[in-house]
């Protein structure tokens, strides 16, 4: 009986690169959490439901900055006896968290809004608009200083979506703060905050359904099992495959494990690992399953032994 592993070649990043990303994303959290320090302000000042909505997006934003710059950190460190795949779980714990406390923010802002369309608050249109303004040149700074980092890495990719949705957030309490003071509409902030919970919810439910995939082993985006399987039934020389899994450590690690079972006359002539080099080299290229461990049997193993699938 053999096993076969295969391994990534490198995070294709850099230690220099990765360096400069964790520096834009502190510089994008800074900016973000003193535009959460103005939004909150305007919020208590002017009882603003869209603010307060915005509010609870910008916290989300400054949660999911903070998640991509601990996964930066965590990246860096080695798997230890105690943590085998190191801490990349990590980031999708935070994730699942942040997700969860901005499900119950725009849970409680919608139930708020419904409310005020029957009994319409008083919003002064002024500040309203200063602190929308504000809001907006913040996410747009931090929009810019994101831009500049690693395109293909996702968690940048991430914090730069969440900021992104952060600035349509503004945008909405710019126009509601326009309708008031053009036409004096009582409705306008409950509108724009329906507007914004419209906008943050689905946003909020995919990540929490990526963070639980993820948790309960789901199997990586755009990788299906079975496809796996008949690519390595394809693989000259082997036989059979069973007790095939497929996970993911975090987004950006998946992994996979399975028991090949090999020709036996296959195996006399070439060997064991011609075999296990060739079913990695599909694996990876095909699947971007760059760590995998495969356990080679022989059909008369087979017998000794329980399937788990």
């Amino acid at each position: 009986m053999g096993h076969g592993h295969g391994h990534g070649g490198g995070s294709g990043h850099g230690h220099a690169g990765a360096g400069t990303d964790r520096r834009r994303l502190a510089t994008a959290l800074g900016v973000t959490l003193i535009t959460a320090v103005l939004g909150a302000a305007g919020a208590v000042y002017t009882g603003s439901l869209a603010l307060l909505a915005d509010l609870g997006h910008l916290l989300t934003d400054a949660g999911a900055l903070v998640a991509a710059l601990i996964a930066s950190v965590l990246a860096t460190r080695p798997a230890t006896t105690s943590r085998t795949y190191g801490m990349g779980r990590a980031e999708v714990l935070v994730a699942a968290l942040n997700a969860l406390t901005l499900v119950a923010v725009v849970v409680w802002v919608g139930i708020e809004a419904v409310q005020r369309l029957f009994v319409p608050a008083a919003i002064p249109g002024l500040p309203l608009l200063v602190i929308g303004v504000l809001g907006l040149i913040g996410n747009l700074v931090s929009l810019a200083v994101l831009a500049g980092g690693d395109r293909g890495n996702m968690n940048m990719r991430g914090a730069m979506l969440h900021v992104l949705g952060d600035a349509l957030g503004s945008v909405g309490v710019l126009a509601a703060a326009v309708v008031l003071m053009t036409t004096g509409w009582p409705y306008a902030d409950t509108i724009a905050s329906l507007f914004i919970v419209a906008l943050i919810l689905p946003r909020a439910v995919a990540l929490l359904r990526e963070a639980a995939h993820v948790l309960l082993e789901g199997a990586p985006k755009g990788v299906d099992a079975q496809e796996v399987k008949a690519a390595l039934l394809a693989v000259d020389g082997v036989a059979d495959v069973h007790d095939l899994h497929v996970w993911a450590i975090n987004d950006r690690t998946p992994a996979m494990s399975a028991h090949v079972v090999v020709d036996e006359e296959v195996s006399a002539h070439c060997g064991d690992t011609s075999v296990l080099d060739r079913a990695g080299q599909v694996l990876r290229e095909r699947f971007g399953l760059d760590h995998s461990t495969l356990q080679v049997e022989h059909a008369a193993h087979t017998g000794h032994e329980n399937h788990c699938g």
